[in-house]
């Protein structure tokens, strides 16, 4: 979870400038804020969105693993919480082939 904003100590930027900076619309970051826990951008008394650099980091590795990594919202999302749901059915695979190695090479 991203720390608290003090903007008076840090630079602010308004969600047409991130989205610029990152190649994407204005509604897709509105979108990212549902889909990620971890993104809250700050708002102003006028419920204007602004983003600091911390904010800008956070949404570049979104961007790779959507875009790059070609990730589902679900993958990207467990992937940013270090979940090992990720690696959980890769374990079950792995183990399931490793059961049907032994068997195939069982001697009758």
């Amino acid at each position: 979870m991203l720390r608290p904003v003090t903007p008076a100590t840090e630079k602010r930027l308004r969600i047409g400038q991130v989205a610029r900076q990152l190649g994407v619309e204005p509604y897709v970051l509105r979108f990212w804020e549902d889909e990620f826990p971890q993104l809250q951008a700050a708002r102003t008394s006028k419920g204007q969105r602004y983003y600091t650099e911390e904010h800008v980091r956070l949404l570049e590795k979104i961007r790779h693993l959507l875009y790059v990594e070609k990730l589902t919202i679900k993958g990207a999302r467990q992937k940013l919480e270090g979940s090992e749901a990720v690696n959980a059915p890769l374990a079950e695979i792995r183990r399931e082939l490793e059961e049907i190695r032994l068997l195939l090479t069982r001697t009758p």
